[in-house]
């Protein structure tokens, strides 16, 4: 860290007096931030170049492969070959949060289990896939393969496979990403390298390897493995680099989300609107995932829903540059913060600048969380609801307490309700650990049971 470095033309001592919330992030502390940069959503609209039209031409897309994923992945069959995980209420999770930390949390307490999505188990399956069968789209229509009428489950067919076998795909990742398109892209036959940052599990790197993706390690964190990853697709015009940082196609494929939740709200008559606000609290790591779902939840819920980022003390990267409006001008390691977390999926130093820049208007703020925090959470969620989560997926359970209690969180929230908080629905979004290994899982759950057990 240097004292004469200079961020947008400012020193660190000068954010620090601007942006208090620095000296909490350095000091690795929880903390929770209400952005000021939020605006009405109709004034957010407008300033951005993504629409609805956006969201909906993802779910066409979606929808068109569809006869595709039953055929190549029988397990979508039951759903009719769509994506999607279930949505459940958590009453015993919320009578333990409420025990756990003092607070009463009015109305029901949801979950949405992207930890349960088919194929790769985590969120990333909607982004991570989504641009993968994009790439094989335009890749066989290119080719002439590809007609419009034709039943999409031609891609799963030697000819397809053949071409796309011509063809590289490139990601860097913390894990759940480059599990998601190694797993899409060998199953569709191409050739595949996932650049893995060092806080990588090795299981994931393991089964990745056993579907014959090319895996290349690193010392270094997150930022470092996508550079490189970057740095070697560049200049072949046969590889397509997925890029987790600056891709609008990743993030449209996690918006398309918010429609699929819209129609299960509605399934179990939830409503939605100013008077019944909806509080989702999102884990973040770069920013792609929680980003791309909390803009499409913007596009069909508008002013009614208020998303927040979640993010572990030593990884609040999104939270540094969404305060400061630098977005990925400035790193947590530029504060002495070292990115060192339990929460893998989440590991990043520094933000997408794209996902900070469209989401600044739209979003409502972004907590932190302790890893001992995170640990005791996903304890006490296996033993009140019986779901193990990995734990970065336990990162967006602490809100609705944040919410319930003192602090700048209940402020918004009774804000928002207009001091009748029960009107508020809370949803968690869980995005991993269905496939988490047994042996793996054991050893997540010991941990934070014994933090649970001193608290």
């Amino acid at each position: 860290m240097c004292s004469e470095q200079l961020f947008n033309g400012k020193t660190l001592d000068r954010l620090r007096e601007e942006f208090p919330i620095l000296r909490t992030i350095e000091a690795r502390q929880e903390t929770t931030w209400i952005n000021d940069r939020k605006l009405p959503f109709a004034q957010a609209l407008a300033e951005c170049s993504l629409t609805m039209e956006d969201v909906l031409d993802a779910s066409d897309r979606l929808d068109r492969f569809a006869d595709y994923f039953r055929t190549a992945f029988p397990e979508t069959e039951k759903t009719g070959g769509i994506l999607e995980s279930p949505m459940q209420p958590i009453p015993r999770m919320q009578a333990a949060l409420e025990e756990a930390y003092g607070v009463s949390i009015p109305g029901k307490l949801w979950i949405k289990l992207d930890s349960h999505l088919p194929i790769s188990g985590s969120i990333k399956a909607r982004g991570g896939i989504y641009e993968v069968l994009k790439t094989a789209e335009d890749i066989a229509i290119r080719h002439g393969l590809l007609h419009p009428g034709d039943p999409y489950r031609v891609f799963d067919s030697q000819a397809f496979r053949e071409v796309f076998s011509r063809y590289s795909i490139a990601v860097g990742s913390t894990g759940n990403l480059g599990l998601s398109i190694g797993i899409m892209s060998a199953r569709l036959g191409f050739q595949v390298t996932v650049h893995m940052s060092a806080d990588a599990r090795q299981w994931k790197k393991d089964m990745l390897r056993s579907k014959g993706v090319t895996v290349v390690e690193y010392e270094s964190d997150y930022s470092v493995a996508v550079e490189q990853g970057r740095r070697d697709a560049q200049g072949n015009p046969y590889c397509h680099f997925v890029d987790d940082e600056n891709s609008q196609t990743l993030f449209l494929g996690y918006s398309v989300a918010a429609l699929r939740l819209k129609k299960q709200l509605e399934e179990n008559h939830i409503v939605v609107d100013r008077n019944n606000p909806l509080m989702v609290y999102l884990p973040c790591g770069v920013g792609g995932g929680p980003g791309g779902v909390a803009f499409g939840l913007k596009m069909v819920f508008g002013d009614a829903v208020h998303c927040f980022f979640a993010e572990p003390t030593h990884s609040c990267c999104m939270m540094l540059g969404m305060a400061t409006g630098l977005n990925n001008e400035i790193c947590v390691q530029d504060l002495g913060v070292d990115n060192l977390t339990i929460a893998d999926g989440l590991a990043v130093g520094r933000a997408s600048s794209f996902v900070g820049k469209v989401m600044s208007p739209f979003m409502s703020g972004c907590y932190s969380i302790s890893d001992d925090r995170m640990s005791a959470l996903l304890a006490r969620l296996a033993d009140a609801e019986g779901i193990y989560l990995e734990p970065s997926a336990l990162a967006g359970m602490y809100g609705p307490v944040l919410a319930s209690g003192d602090g700048a969180c209940r402020d918004y929230a009774d804000r928002i309700s207009g001091g009748e908080p029960g009107r508020i629905t809370h949803l968690v979004w869980a995005t991993g650990g269905s496939m988490v290994p047994a042996g793996e899982m054991e050893k997540y759950y010991a941990a934070g049971k014994k933090l649970t057990e001193s608290a």
